[in-house]
């Protein structure tokens, strides 16, 4: 009998499993604002949606996502035989790396990338290349530079996590036409829906016109369905088509599929989440401000917080004084940003109370 031990292949080893956001010890009242999740819940339409799928568990899902691909494509003016549902928009993200990279070629993403990225292309086989950023903020002239002929994959998020910071969509077009054409362009849009800038664009007409790019979303955000995980991704139909084949055939729950489509047809919950985040995201940015933090200007629902490095005052400090009256923020060394915390967006209560906490902290 062979004494060999099972390896890995190729990069594996290289992976730090993904940290995800703290929920707190469960035993009092907790603030959850470490997974940028939206304060406002689920549309109830998407809630009634789920349920009514409950006597049906014992089928599978259409596995085409065929009304939710329709429910997406009416909302957005697309064709649905472009769009792809995944568990997740972390699914199809992995998926573009599992269909476009082999051992010995290389992707890119930008140095505050989310970190879902690298773990893709390792697992893939392939060789990540972190492309430096310019005051926290993606530089286009940067990635172009890190292209190399073994270059097959650009990652790039906008607005990008755990920063909050965007490019003008002027920026990521001439990121595109800067690539070669055997180079994918993977816009990671999960935050599309709350930027309310003139000179950004999800990334929905560029991936309809160019042969090389793929722009993801989610449904975790502000449709409140991370429970769920759904997301989906536009692109030529080439690329979607080799997404296709590599995909599980069952990869979103009936469920899911039912509730994402009722979620996509209920604007006006998306306008209620998207006028809270447009008040209190200045508010918390300001409040903390005034505490002689400095923050991160966001376009998203989450603000990224610099602390003073002083023992006592620094994030890890103020990380605990927060835990201790059930405000869960983020930490985020490992995207280095070790004296840093992000928050997401939270209810008022949350906002005041997180205030309140670091104002006393600082008195």
């Amino acid at each position: 009998m062979s004494t060999k031990a099972l390896t890995p292949r190729k990069g594996i080893l290289d992976i730090a499993a993904y940290v995800p956001g703290d929920s707190g010890d469960g035993g009092r009242e907790t603030f959850k604002l470490s997974s940028n999740e939206t304060p406002l819940g689920p549309s109830p339409a998407a809630v009634e949606a789920f349920r009514s799928l409950a006597g049906d568990l014992h089928l599978y899902p259409d596995g085409s996502a065929r009304k939710l691909r329709e429910a997406i494509a009416a909302t957005h003016g697309l064709n649905p035989d472009r769009i792809i549902c995944g568990n997740g928009s972390d699914e199809i993200l992995t998926l573009a790396a599992q269909t476009f990279l082999s051992p010995g070629d290389e992707a890119i993403y930008p140095q505050y990338g989310f970190l879902v990225y690298r773990i893709a292309i390792l697992s893939a086989g392939a060789t990540p290349v972190v492309a430096p950023e310019k005051d926290l903020t993606v530089d286009v002239d940067a990635i172009l530079a890190c292209v190399t002929e073994k270059t097959r994959l650009v990652y790039l998020a906008n607005p990008s996590n755990p920063t909050g910071t965007y490019l003008p969509f002027s920026e990521i077009r001439r990121l595109q036409r800067g690539l070669p054409a055997n180079v994918l362009l993977v816009l990671d849009a999960a935050y599309a829906e709350y930027v309310r800038r003139n000179d950004y664009e999800s990334g929905i007409e560029l991936a309809g016109e160019a042969p090389n790019v793929l722009m993801t979303r989610t449904f975790s955000k502000i449709y409140g369905l991370a429970a769920l995980r759904i997301g989906w991704a536009y692109g030529p139909a080439s690329v979607i088509e080799l997404l296709n084949r590599t995909r599980g055939p069952f990869n979103v729950s009936a469920p899911s599929l039912a509730a994402g489509a009722a979620a996509m047809a209920d604007r006006a919950h998306v306008e209620t989440a998207i006028a809270h985040n447009e008040k209190w995201l200045p508010w918390v940015s300001e409040e903390l401000e005034k505490l002689g933090l400095t923050v991160t200007p966001s376009a998203g629902n989450f603000i990224l917080i610099h602390f003073p490095d002083t023992p006592g005052r620094n994030a890890e400090a103020a990380d605990k004084a927060l835990r201790a009256e059930g405000c869960i923020l983020r930490r985020v060394a490992g995207y280095g940003f070790p004296n840093a915390l992000r928050m997401s967006i939270g209810t008022e209560a949350a906002n005041r109370k997180v205030v309140d906490v670091l104002t006393r902290f600082f008195a």
